[in-house]
């Protein structure tokens, strides 16, 4: 039987992550959507998404070849980096010296740049908006598919964690496909924040796994790294933020 307790954190970092990820994939089919229409648009993403279906069946086998700790050890140290520079870049865009991120501007850059692109190759327009779709799902979806091992992995939690990824992929896809445009309301910083704080407890939580530590109170320790981290991420903020920074 699932344990909540244990499962809960898992799907939370899952869901926070892909959000972001999937947020800014969906901004960029939206661009190919807008310029070219929707059939380049979906016949680029289903393309990566059958390449993110292909590696899922490769490494899945593979992963259980692999021994528990060194697994742990490895996720942990690359989750804990993966962690850490989102929350160092979270934490200076909320101090101000980072520009925040700004989905509708990043939609306006992209038309720009597509537009130029398919100008330049008149021949293969539908074929250069598809590509575009392509790339920028198989990339955000690599993430995805790297948070989902990284916090599941190892404990026997790849299936709620891929819960957690399937249902923001469902909440950002309906609310984009109602919407139409860019979700700039979305408080991505905060949310980058969020997940930069969760996916470095996972990692030193993980990180000690894989070295043998017994961690006081098992799974328990996760939310007292995560406060750890929270504290810090604000305090850091705090100390470079510029005179008229702005916030979370």
């Amino acid at each position: 039987m699932l344990d909540w307790s244990t499962a809960a954190p898992a799907i939370g970092a899952a869901f926070l992550a892909s959000v972001v990820e999937v947020v800014e994939a969906f901004t960029i089919v939206l661009v190919v959507a807008t310029l070219r229409g929707w059939r380049p648009a979906v016949l680029g993403t289903g393309a990566a998404l059958a390449t993110l279906a292909a590696i899922v069946v490769i490494l899945g086998p593979l992963l259980d070849r692999v021994p528990l700790h060194l697994l742990q050890l490895v996720i942990g140290v690359l989750l804990l980096l993966f962690g850490i520079g989102w929350l160092r870049k979270a934490s200076l865009r909320a101090a101000g010296v980072l520009p925040l991120h700004d989905e509708s501007a990043i939609f306006a850059r992209e038309t720009a740049e597509l537009s130029a692109e398919v100008k330049r190759q008149q021949t293969s327009q539908d074929w250069i908006a598809g590509i575009a779709a392509y790339k920028a799902v198989l990339l955000e979806g690599l993430e995805v598919i790297f948070i989902v091992i990284a916090v599941g992995a190892g404990r026997g939690l790849l299936w709620p964690a891929s819960l957690g990824a399937l249902a923001a992929c469902v909440l950002v896809l309906g609310i984009g496909v109602i919407a139409h445009r860019p979700l700039s309301n979305v408080p991505e910083n905060t949310l980058k924040f969020g997940v930069g704080v969760m996916l470095s407890a996972f990692g030193v939580f993980w990180t000690g796994e894989g070295l043998g530590v017994d961690w006081p109170g098992q799974d328990l320790a996760l939310l007292a790294f995560a406060a750890l981290f929270l504290v810090a991420g604000l305090l850091s903020a705090r100390m470079v933020r510029q005179p008229a920074g702005g916030g979370l």
